[in-house]
């Protein structure tokens, strides 16, 4: 008897949630806008801040570098836990660059402002392989580490053509290993954070994080 209330209390529960919506509102552009900003000038901080570390690791093993990488990646992750629609990867993380190349750095303005698209890409297909239903830990870890894997290729490409196979290795393995723990379980701590607030209380991601406490 019991059982049987459980489940049609439940199936009350799921009839009375509203359909979800992949259309953006006006408050989604907002927020996604003001976490991209935010997270390009975190860019910029860091864009200085990595050469200390930078000088330490590069003499230890090749490619280990790619360890300072998450920084550059948790934009796209932490605005698809927050907004939950798809594309929404792809425009914090493309919005976090172009703010970095509008300021400037080395790297110049179109290949850091396409380095942020494919970073962004990278999170984006993982969201949309759970058809982005799934918001979990494990979920954000391999976002992270999806962004960084494209990021990483990328870089390969751009800036370590004809690497050996010791580079390519441990500097895949390392930025990857970064891009799961810093952009992914750290921005799903961030947002659970702001969830915890209230600040997210006009998104499923804090009304989400509200009604488990």
């Amino acid at each position: 008897m019991h059982a049987s209330t459980s489940v049609r209390t439940s199936q009350k529960s799921d009839a009375q949630r509203p359909p979800r919506s992949i259309r953006w509102r006006v408050v989604d552009i907002v927020v996604a806008s003001v976490v991209g900003v935010a997270a390009g000038l975190i860019f910029l901080l860091w864009n200085i801040g990595y050469l200390g570390p930078k000088a330490l690791l590069e003499p230890l093993t090749p490619g280990l570098q790619g360890l300072l990488d998450g920084p550059w990646l948790f934009a796209g992750v932490l605005g698809a836990l927050i907004i939950r629609k798809p594309g929404a990867a792809i425009y914090t993380e493309t919005l976090a660059a172009v703010v970095s190349a509008l300021v400037g750095n080395t790297w110049g303005g179109f290949l850091t402002i396409e380095a942020g698209l494919v970073q962004g890409l990278g999170a984006e297909l993982i969201f949309l392989l759970f058809f982005y239903r799934r918001w979990s830990l494990p979920v954000a870890i391999l976002a992270g580490a999806g962004a960084a894997l494209a990021g990483g290729i990328n870089n390969l490409i751009l800036w370590f053509a004809g690497a050996d196979a010791l580079f390519t290795t441990v500097y895949l393995a390392s930025t990857v290993l970064s891009g799961a723990a810093i952009a992914g379980a750290g921005s799903w701590l961030i947002a659970r954070g702001l969830a915890a607030t209230g600040a997210l209380d006009r998104f499923a991601s804090g009304r989400d994080a509200r009604a488990r406490v």
